[in-house]
């Protein structure tokens, strides 16, 4: 039950939050001269068009369900970088337009929060709830996409800034990028505990500048 509790309050804001994302991504893309995932009607609000059966619903649920941690993906945007005004530049700002979509779902979050006394008490600890979860998981989005592994944000953000020849070193890391990250994520932890070694890489990596990013917010959530 308290499973099922817990769905009801994570999925509205998970939904929110991966919707924003990816439709960042391709408007972004779109305004920069690539109208491949605008054709494609990824720009829009519509979380069908974005949602990956396995990476958005079944896998986040059933490590929820299992271990009370999630992990999990969307459908990625289509961008062709060679159709973009300045393919390197715009490269940067394309791939920083989710994780700044994310940002802007936590201030959104974060000033609603000012407004639960308005709100029915039997609705009361849902909504407050939703919208902790809303900051929460969009400040983990955030984060988790600035690392610096493609095909994620941060890799292309990588990629886009660094000189040649690092930046082709690392743009072909992309068809790995993958494996890289269930390894870091799930089989090197998963190793250390056999060996009787506590590595989290979401513990010592991911959570600091989630729980950074969160405090910065806090003070938006008490301004009446």
């Amino acid at each position: 039950m308290e499973i099922i509790q817990l769905i009801t309050v994570v999925a509205l804001p998970l939904l929110l939050a991966i919707t924003l994302h990816e439709a960042a991504h391709g408007w972004v893309a779109w305004k920069l001269g690539d109208n491949t995932a605008k054709s494609l009607g990824r720009v829009s609000f519509n979380p069908l068009v974005h949602i990956d059966p396995f990476g958005t619903v079944i896998l986040p649920v059933l490590m929820l369900v299992t271990s009370g941690f999630m992990f999990g993906w969307a459908k990625p945007v289509p961008v062709n970088f060679r159709a973009l005004k300045s393919p390197r530049r715009d490269m940067v700002l394309v791939a920083l337009a989710g994780p700044g979509a994310n940002v802007l779902l936590m201030f959104i979050a974060a000033i609603l929060y000012n407004f639960l006394p308005l709100v029915p008490e039997v609705a009361h600890l849902w909504i407050s709830e939703n919208l902790y979860y809303m900051i929460f998981l969009n400040a983990i989005l955030a984060v988790f996409n600035m690392l610096p592994i493609p095909p994620l944000d941060g890799g292309r953000v990588a990629v886009g800034l660094l000189p040649y020849p690092f930046s082709r070193y690392m743009a072909r890391l992309e068809p790995y990028g993958m494996l890289i990250l269930i390894s870091l994520l799930f089989i090197i932890p998963l190793g250390a505990r056999y060996l009787g070694i506590n590595f989290s890489i979401f513990r010592y990596i991911i959570l600091p500048p989630v729980e950074a990013l969160i405090s910065l917010f806090e003070p938006l959530t008490r301004l009446f």
